[in-house]
């Protein structure tokens, strides 16, 4: 089992931008992110604790300018606050032990899913591709990759017409 925390060596490695958004509540400008258009599987963790919190296969195009999720990995690394500094500012999402935040949560996300959308600052994110998962200690995550790809190909199996 892994101890995630607020780690002081973490903060102090982060680059300007990653320190404004996780410490300092900041957002990144939109369409700028590393991890926008990423399409590679895999996870992405906490930039501060390592703690996992969202996965590629959850990952959709918003058309946003950030990254969105329909759901987190696990709920519990994740803390919902309200966010009433703006109008237009859904529900703040922060890392529940890194303490970071992250982004915010809205309720315009894919319907046939969560009907939730967590749009995510890459700057507060470090990506592990599912090839690395296991040599970067979230090997119990590979699961995740296996039931997609059994999916997708079964999908596309069952697409597949016969050519005349």
């Amino acid at each position: 089992m892994h101890d995630y925390h607020k780690n002081p060596a973490a903060i102090s490695a982060l680059r300007p931008e990653q320190y404004y958004v996780t410490q300092q509540s900041g957002t990144e400008r939109p369409f700028t992110g590393e991890y926008l258009d990423n399409h590679e599987p895999g996870i992405y963790v906490d930039v501060v604790s390592g703690e996992p919190l969202f996965a590629s296969v959850d990952k959709f195009d918003s058309g946003t300018g950030w990254p969105s999720f329909t759901k987190p990995i696990d709920g519990g690394n994740i803390v919902e606050k309200s966010d009433l500094s703006h109008p237009m500012l859904g529900t703040e999402v922060r890392s529940r032990h890194g303490d970071s935040h992250l982004g915010h949560v809205f309720g315009d996300g894919p319907l046939d899913e969560s009907g939730l959308r967590y749009c995510i600052n890459s700057a507060a994110l470090r990506f592990i591709h599912r090839d690395d998962l296991q040599a970067e200690g979230y090997g119990q995550y590979r699961s995740l990759f296996e039931t997609a790809n059994n999916s997708a190909e079964k999908i596309d199996s069952g697409l597949t017409e016969p050519q005349r």
